[in-house]
């Protein structure tokens, strides 16, 4: 099992500046790469302070720049925002421009305030999102493509640059049915099991192998990939002090997720986590190196490829370099000695 980095911006105060904020994320990535960590990946947001990120795949492109070996996954990138007419083509860029480290994750949209205030309309997403799949997917591997679609219709046309090897891409999807049927197509997964729910793990990895049984040889290093927030802590006193920071965390995150949205010049409104702190804490990762070692294990037993870590949810840039150094030293040893001695 591998580890990825989340790089999530988070903004709580502007007086921080943005540009801190990606250098803060540089440097994670930078260390990432040197301790041997798989990946890191992206988020594509817009419009407020948290998981801020509008420029995915420039930032891809500037951090390959600065590493030497890690992926760059983006995890995800919303294509009902983009026309994918000229988005395929910076797609192509950034595959060329990272050397083929770009991993190129989709998804159709999460927080209506962003969706609805860049002009698509919440309940239109799925339907958006699965036309500009096949739109951009038959841009990347065809030429002279010609489209008559409910929202594409243009005439034959090449992107340019052609692709100088297959890109390749990942799906962000929850729904056991809808993993079976996207690993059919050809896609590596992106998964959670919301607040830890085991059994929609196993469910969710179960839809994965199944398909990848089915499809034999075509199977052949499709990967899943489960996200979850997490943390180190040395002690039970810096424990708390990250959940507390992780329940303020979800008090904005919520709010646009599943809440009413409430943004007031690009900021957040924190509204109270309808989570309580003590259940928080139960099904997030924020624990002691051994305890991660323990909760990661059954997740390496069900066959989950990689586990993405998201570390950034308004602490200190310090800590969350802490993290990543610990991670690696007291946590990663396990998993590698466990493939070792497979």
């Amino acid at each position: 099992m591998k580890f990825s980095i989340q790089l999530s911006a988070d903004y709580p105060n502007k007086t921080y500046g943005g540009d801190r904020v990606y250098a803060d994320m540089l440097d994670q990535a930078q260390l990432a790469d040197r301790l041997g960590f798989d990946a890191v990946s992206l988020t594509e947001h817009h419009l407020m302070n948290c998981l801020m990120m509008p420029a995915p795949l420039q930032f891809a492109v500037h951090i390959a720049g600065q590493t030497q070996r890690i992926r760059i996954m983006t995890s995800v990138v919303v294509l009902p925002l983009h026309d994918m007419r000229s988005y395929a083509g910076e797609v192509v860029v950034a595959d060329i421009f990272t050397e083929g480290r770009l991993m190129l994750g989709v998804g159709r949209g999460a927080f209506r305030y962003e969706m609805e205030r860049l002009g698509v309309p919440m309940d239109e997403t799925r339907a958006r999102f699965d036309e500009s799949l096949d739109v951009l997917q038959a841009l990347l591997t065809e030429e002279e493509v010609s489209w008559n679609g409910e929202y594409y219709q243009f005439d034959p046309l090449t992107i340019m640059p052609r692709p100088v090897r297959p890109i390749q891409m990942m799906m962000a999807v929850m729904n056991p049915e809808g993993i079976y049927h996207c690993t059919k197509r050809g896609f590596h997964i992106q998964t959670t099991p919301l607040s830890g729910n085991h059994q929609l793990l196993i469910d969710q990895v179960s839809a994965f192998t199944r398909a990848k049984e089915e499809m034999g040889a075509q199977g052949t290093g499709l990967t899943l990939s489960l996200s979850r927030v997490a943390h180190l802590a040395p002690n039970e006193i810096e424990k708390q002090r990250k959940i507390e920071a992780a329940h303020h965390y979800y008090g904005r995150f919520d709010n646009v997720f599943t809440g009413p949205g409430t943004v007031q010049n690009g900021m957040i409104e924190e509204l109270p986590c309808a989570t309580p702190m003590d259940e928080l804490g139960e099904s997030l990762l924020i624990c002691t190196p051994q305890e991660m070692i323990d909760k990661l294990a059954p997740y390496a037993e069900l066959g989950v490829d990689r586990v993405i870590l998201n570390v950034n949810f308004g602490l200190a840039a310090q800590d969350t370099l802490d993290t990543i150094q610990m991670f690696a030293e007291e946590v990663m040893p396990a998993f590698e000695a466990q493939v070792a001695a497979e």
